[in-house]
């Protein structure tokens, strides 16, 4: 498919951290890690790459008095290769701009079919700019300015009045290069590939790495974005006031010696599902499980408001962002409640009372996790504070979240096994039961794993 025809008022623009440096015979596009040169160029294409430079232009406006001399030419093989941003205009309004930033798919030989929509990945979000199109595995984002085409979002032969034929067809034709469109609303269905990815997965997927859109760290990773403009969330969670349960601080240089080798709690290691009511968890199983597992061995202030800490699981940046709750429906010297682990006194503090409706709700929830739809003894919760990651971590924030849950849990699962207690992970929890027990706000506080604790029944 040739190079499209767009209305003369389209805006042509480097794409966002693109610099064009002009040679006497040719030029080079810079944008690291990425150049490309251009050799062989006449007076006429350097002037149009220098006024490029200095910022959006009109094919004729690059062309200028000189006759196009392959000025068009080398603006479609520089918008074929991604190195220009297109802002298509008609009657002296903005419509759309594709925005790259990868390596663009060739042009369809064919224009899309009318029956064809967007995929289920694609997502139309609000930023500080407007509208914007995104999808995980295009090359590009889609801006819209025009709310008219809204409603073409919905299907391609979307009537509206105000416009134009050609801008409908060249938005569809632009949306299928961009690689929005599917053939039919349930093609993506027919494919194991497509059809076992959710549109959220495969969000947080592509968002969370490195790849086309983020190759470079100015927006991604340890960045300290909000440093001088919001505080950092303190390493230290606010005290509640509820009644508090001292524990027992375990003997660690006996357990040294005494403890099952690392080899014997990975070999003997598994996920218990069967546990003993008669004789449940103990207080002081549960002091030393914390104990040894999660409790704030130091913290170190770093630079003004800043503060790192070490526990005993590693967490990204030492900033250890997990907090513990443990929901007991049964355990030897502990009164049934939900309780929040104060990692820093190595205490229990009550924060709800068994009978609370959101507190059951919780233990309600493990009932596909233990046999016969059973209740635990004891539900040990992880939650996040998230902004103690988010404070410093550009995009990834959440996914190393969810690194620490899995390296938190493998390290309950060895000092369980270590101790002869019985632990399962659960790949679920209740989001909403937790925030109503622990009275906090979600997007402050909020659940991200769970496991079940407590005394193994005998095999």
């Amino acid at each position: 498919m040739s190079a499209p025809t767009y209305p003369a008022q389209t805006r042509f623009a480097l794409r966002d951290g693109v610099t064009c440096v002009t040679t006497p015979t040719g030029a080079v596009l810079l944008d690291p890690p990425h150049n490309q040169k251009l050799t062989g160029l006449g007076p006429n294409e350097r002037q149009a790459l220098k006024t490029l430079n200095h910022g959006p232009s009109t094919l004729s406006e690059l062309v200028g008095s000189s006759g196009d001399s392959g000025v068009g030419e080398l603006v479609d093989r520089l918008a074929g290769d991604g190195w220009l941003s297109v802002t298509v205009r008609d009657s002296g309004r903005d419509l759309y701009s594709i925005r790259p930033f990868g390596q663009p798919a060739a042009r369809p030989s064919t224009p899309p079919p009318w029956s064809a929509t967007l995929s289920k990945f694609a997502v139309l979000h609000r930023d500080s700019e407007g509208f914007v199109l995104e999808h995980p595995m295009a090359w590009c984002d889609v801006r819209i300015h025009d709310p008219r085409l809204l409603a073409l979002l919905d299907g391609l032969g979307a009537a509206d009045a105000n416009l134009p034929v050609a801008v409908k067809s060249q938005f569809a034709s632009d949306l299928h290069w961009c690689g929005f469109l599917v053939p039919d609303p349930d093609s993506e269905d027919r494919e194991f590939t497509t059809r076992s990815w959710s549109p959220p997965d495969l969000w947080f997927h592509r968002r969370s790495t490195l790849g086309e859109r983020t190759i470079t760290w100015e927006h991604f990773g340890p960045t300290k974005w909000a440093k001088g403009q919001f505080p950092q969330p303190p390493a230290r969670k606010a005290s509640t006031s509820g009644q508090s349960v001292g524990l027992r601080v375990p003997d660690l240089t006996s357990l040294r010696s005494s403890d099952p080798t690392l080899t014997a709690v990975l070999e003997d290691r598994v996920s218990t599902r069967v546990f003993d009511d008669v004789t449940p968890i103990g207080l002081d199983q549960l002091a030393e499980l914390l104990y040894r597992t999660a409790r704030t061995r130091s913290t170190r202030p770093v630079g003004e408001g800043e503060e790192l800490l070490s526990r005993p699981y590693p967490s990204g940046g030492s900033l250890y962002e997990l907090e513990l709750y443990l929901v007991v429906r049964l355990a030897d010297g502990l009164q049934p409640g939900m309780y929040h682990y104060d990692s820093f006194e190595h205490a229990l503090h009550l924060i709800a009372a068994a009978d609370a409706p959101a507190v059951s709700q919780l233990l309600k929830s493990t009932s596909a996790t233990l046999a016969d739809g059973a209740q635990p003894q004891v539900l040990l919760i992880m939650a996040a504070r998230p902004g103690r990651m988010m404070w410093t971590y550009e995009q990834m924030a959440y996914a190393a979240i969810l690194k620490h849950v899995g390296v938190l849990m493998q390290t309950i699962y060895l000092a369980a096994t270590a101790m002869g207690l019985g632990a399962c992970a659960q790949g679920f929890g209740d989001t909403a039961a937790f925030v109503a027990a622990a009275g906090v706000d979600e997007l402050e506080e909020c659940s991200v794993g769970s496991m079940v604790i407590g005394t193994p029944a005998s095999s």
